[in-house]
């Protein structure tokens, strides 16, 4: 059985998280299983959305520790890390490895379809920073959040010391992780960390309306570009970066099929029929910022 699903119908993308026998507890199979979904999802101009949700009770219970003391170390050691995620460590005996969950994250963040996050159960540890990255998060009443790292002696991950501050105030989020503790549903939702609160049985059905409205009000390339300049602004020195950004996607949108689709549509009062894909009509709007490359030299320095 695979650790990660993916079914596409009607435009949206469901990703599940398929250990429901062990909670959906995060694993080398379920990170790889994830970032594939997702470039599936990418690369699939009939999906405009994707929904990524947990089998079972919970939506992850965090990294699978059964290997108990041991369980950083095998993953360390692990021949099953992605090509490029293990670099040699002067003086120590394991690699180092690049944090999984930063890698799911980093792939939610990068994704070209709006990401909704449907929290069926208990998210803690990475299933609580995975989240992070969605556009929109929903969650059932059963719903159970938790970033528990100093509890077991570890540090934050999956890049959430940028992404939580970011959703919720610094206080809250400091609350959270120095605390360490599981907070409800409730207070997820009065703290800003997730949209909506549902029952279980109509967390699901109302996460698919929203990705349903997503997917039929706006164009597919407008949506990859908005989610971009949004989540890219957030760290902007200046508006004028953003001036620059919207002046260069304003300019080639507006002049796309798209706009003249939308635009007749709109004069026509009738829905619009977007000809553009994302897979091929995708502009680049920010040439003038600085993508960070992950290398080998940037981890071991030049002492080895």
């Amino acid at each position: 059985m695979a650790e990660v699903e993916l079914c596409v119908e009607n435009g949206i993308a469901t990703v599940l998280l398929n250990r429901p026998e062990r909670l959906n507890a995060f694993t080398d199979a379920m990170e790889a299983g994830l970032i594939s979904a997702l470039d599936r999802a990418d690369e699939d101009d009939d999906v405009r959305v994707v929904v990524l949700t947990g089998a079972g009770r919970a939506f992850c219970a965090g990294a699978d520790l059964s290997a108990a003391g041991d369980t950083f170390a095998q993953w360390r050691a692990s021949g099953q890390a992605e090509p490029g995620t293990q670099f040699p460590v002067p003086g120590q005996k394991l690699p180092l490895r690049r944090d999984g969950g930063g890698r799911v994250t980093l792939r939610i963040f990068r994704c070209r379809k709006p990401v909704i996050a449907a929290v069926n159960g208990a998210a803690v540890g990475v299933g609580a920073t995975m989240i992070l990255a969605c556009d929109i998060r929903m969650a059932s009443e059963e719903a159970r959040f938790g970033y528990v790292f100093g509890r077991i002696g570890v540090t934050p991950e999956a890049c959430s010391s940028w992404f939580l501050p970011r959703v919720v105030p610094m206080q809250t989020a400091l609350e959270w992780v120095l605390t360490a503790r599981v907070f409800p549903a409730a207070e997820a939702l009065d703290k800003g960390l997730v949209r909506s609160v549902h029952a279980s049985g109509d967390l699901l059905p109302a996460a698919m309306a929203l990705a349903s409205e997503m997917a039929d009000s706006t164009a597919p390339v407008s949506a990859a570009l908005t989610r971009q300049m949004m989540w890219r602004m957030l760290t902007a020195s200046d508006p004028m970066q953003a001036h620059y950004a919207e002046t260069l996607a304003l300019n080639q949108r507006g002049v796309s099929a798209d706009a003249i689709e939308g635009i007749s549509a709109f004069l026509e009062n009738r829905p619009p029929v977007f000809p553009d894909r994302v897979g091929k009509d995708l502009p680049d709007v920010f040439p003038h910022l600085e993508t960070f490359a992950f290398e080998d030299e940037k981890l071991r320095g030049t002492d080895e």
